[in-house]
């Protein structure tokens, strides 16, 4: 049946249960029918979460998750099929979030169907100057690098600005996206042999996060950082709080502490006088926004930092590595990857 109509198979990573990385395979399955309001693209290529590491570890055991499901909460590719949607066929676009790769399909296949809601146009000037793999490697990451500063911390060239956990994919793209703006950056680590490329990416002040972190920040900043990207989480934040300045702004984004909530939260105590407190959350993307991210990229020319590419079939492989945590940059996948 496949030879005969080869057309209506793809090529995707379908998870049925949770399992280790070396479990994850490539099946051939059906390819999506498409319906009014969701619109078909060829995957060229996407990008590796940690959320998508947690689907496999544990989450898929929870009932809100729709299995079987192929993962991938981002991509980028190719409009095939728009269905009665406002995009054009051969468009180039991006696509994340809003359940991606949970409630419904994701990116880990050669076609992924997606809700209009969710697929963003990108400007042909842009798929002409960044490579496939340089693409797959912006939406998501920097889509939340970017919002976490400009519009949580609504960050400017006057701030000095402390991202804790700056060795982290969105760490490195927040550093890159912050001192384009000319704001001035402190960016902290937990490995000493990671600190040179804080600096080469951007970072004004590359420092180990140690004991001596707030030490160490307080002399370069006396009065304290007016802003806080805290991609470490609840298990750093009231320390990160320390840092920061007299009407200074901190954003909680990541968990990458490994703590995801503060037992027994007091928002009276545990928010200092005259500090405040903010997060974001990033599953609301909107053409606007990532528009603006694109210019703002394009402008700048700022070029994400890509630990390794793999394809399809490697999945396993690429999955593992990013559990491992040793690559400095983000790992994407490649369809066709020669």
């Amino acid at each position: 049946m496949l030879e005969e109509n080869i057309g209506d198979f793809m090529k995707a990573v379908l998870l049925t249960e949770t399992c280790e990385a070396s479990q994850l395979h490539v099946s051939e399955i059906a390819k999506p029918e498409v319906k009014n309001g969701w619109v078909l693209v060829e995957v060229l290529g996407f990008g590796l979460n940690r959320s998508e590491l947690i689907l496999r570890e544990y989450e898929a055991d929870e009932d809100y998750i729709n299995l079987p499901v192929i993962p991938g909460i981002e991509c980028y590719g190719v409009v095939v099929d728009k269905s009665d949607c406002c995009l054009d066929i051969g468009d180039h676009v991006v696509a994340l979030m809003g359940g991606m790769g949970r409630s419904f399909d994701g990116s880990y296949a050669e076609y992924a169907l997606l809700p209009e809601s969710n697929v963003f146009k990108i400007d042909e000037k842009l798929a002409e100057k960044y490579s496939v793999e340089e693409i797959s490697a912006l939406p998501e990451t920097f889509f939340t690098a970017y919002c976490s500063l400009f519009d949580s911390l609504e960050l400017n060239s006057r701030d000095v600005i402390l991202i804790r956990g700056g060795s982290s994919t969105v760490g490195i793209a927040a550093i890159q996206l912050a001192s384009r703006c000319g704001a001035t950056v402190i960016a902290t680590t937990r490995s000493r042999d990671r600190l040179k490329y804080l600096s080469m990416y951007g970072a004004s002040y590359a420092l180990i996060d140690d004991d001596n972190l707030i030490t160490n920040i307080l002399s370069l900043a006396p009065e304290g950082v007016s802003k806080v990207l805290e991609l470490l989480g609840p298990l750093t934040m009231k320390e990160s709080f320390k840092a920061l300045q007299k009407h200074g702004t901190l954003c909680i984004t990541g968990i990458l502490g490994g703590q995801e909530t503060i037992e027994k939260f007091d928002p009276i105590i545990d928010i200092p006088n005259d500090k405040y407190l903010t997060s974001f959350y990033s599953n609301y993307p909107t053409q606007e926004k990532m528009n603006e991210i694109f210019r703002y990229i394009y402008k700048n020319d700022i070029r994400p930092i890509i630990a390794d590419k793999y394809s399809l079939e490697e999945i396993g492989k690429a999955h593992s590595v990013t559990e491992n945590n040793k690559k400095l940059g983000k790992i994407v996948v490649i369809n066709n990857k020669e």
